[in-house]
């Protein structure tokens, strides 16, 4: 019986691991995003229906090829980050929901995101991302450490002369978010030197140093994440260049080794050069 278990799902792992097999489920999620893109625009008549039709067909297709993929793989599907965010994506699309939650099937437009993992580029953009997690994480901290500072001492210069932006520690806060992503800040820079002629130095000094300063560091972190992946691929690439040219040599060697033997089967025995050993006494 276990037998027969493990010969279905070895059929059924070659078939979901199969390169055209992953090209129709990609197709699919291009179309049902397509579909669903077209459902925002379209929302009543024949054609909002044979929108809606699509969307079902598509939607119990990923039913199928995830039931398909869950009992090929077993225990081992769950193992994969990409197999449980498509399981999470598609089981909540089959919640029923009506009004405000029937947002939830819209969704499925997120398996647009397997794109990332399939298209060679993107996934090495999305690896240098994740590499650079740790490094941003610093970065981050390092900009939420000179927020707080910059927040503090802008509501205690600036609190009592311009209260609608830095009447305290929230609106201070808000306000140079605008700030630093260079968002209407002339205006709030001109209403605070009405009364505080010398304020734009602050804001001059915040923005050299929160908006070219820590913000570039974030480029920097996530290009050194992704050249390092470059490198490792180009590793990668040279090693098995490498495994391969050994591979031929093998293959060579043996090859020689055949023909030699082969030679040495066909070529006839000379007689004379037999010794027979000579009778035990």
């Amino acid at each position: 019986m276990s037998v027969g278990v493990g010969m279905v799902r070895g059929r059924l792992r070659s078939l979901v691991e199969h390169r055209w097999f992953q090209r129709v489920v990609l197709g699919v999620i291009i179309a049902n995003a397509v579909v669903l893109g077209l459902e925002t625009s379209i929302v009543a008549g024949p054609p909002y229906q044979v929108l809606q039709a699509l969307d079902d067909v598509m939607l119990w297709f990923f039913v199928v090829e995830i039931a398909l993929r869950l009992v090929a793989h077993g225990p081992r599907f769950f193992r994969d980050p990409w197999n449980v965010f498509d399981l999470l994506v598609v089981g909540i699309a089959l919640i029923p929901a009506t009004g405000p939650m029937s947002v939830l099937r819209a969704l499925r437009i997120l398996r647009v995101l397997r794109l990332a993992d399939s298209v060679p580029s993107m996934k090495r953009v999305v690896n240098g991302l994740v590499a650079a997690i740790p490094g941003m994480g610093s970065v981050g901290a390092l900009l939420v450490l000179v927020m707080y500072v910059s927040v503090v001492i802008a509501t205690n210069l600036y609190g009592t002369v311009a209260e609608e932006h830095f009447g305290d520690l929230g609106t201070t806060a808000f306000t140079l978010f605008q700030v630093m992503t260079g968002e209407a800040w002339p205006e709030i820079a001109a209403d605070v030197m009405v009364h505080e002629p010398s304020a734009w130095i602050f804001f001059v000094v915040f923005i050299l140093v929160v908006s070219f300063a820590v913000l570039n560091l974030f480029i920097a972190v996530v290009v050194s994440g992704m050249e390092s992946i470059e490198e490792l691929a180009e590793h990668e690439e040279e090693s098995d260049a490498k495994v391969m040219d050994e591979l031929r040599a093998i293959r060579a060697q043996l090859a020689t080794l055949q023909a030699e033997l082969a030679t040495a089967r066909t070529e006839p025995v000379d007689p004379d050069s037999v010794t027979v050993p000579a009778p035990a006494s």
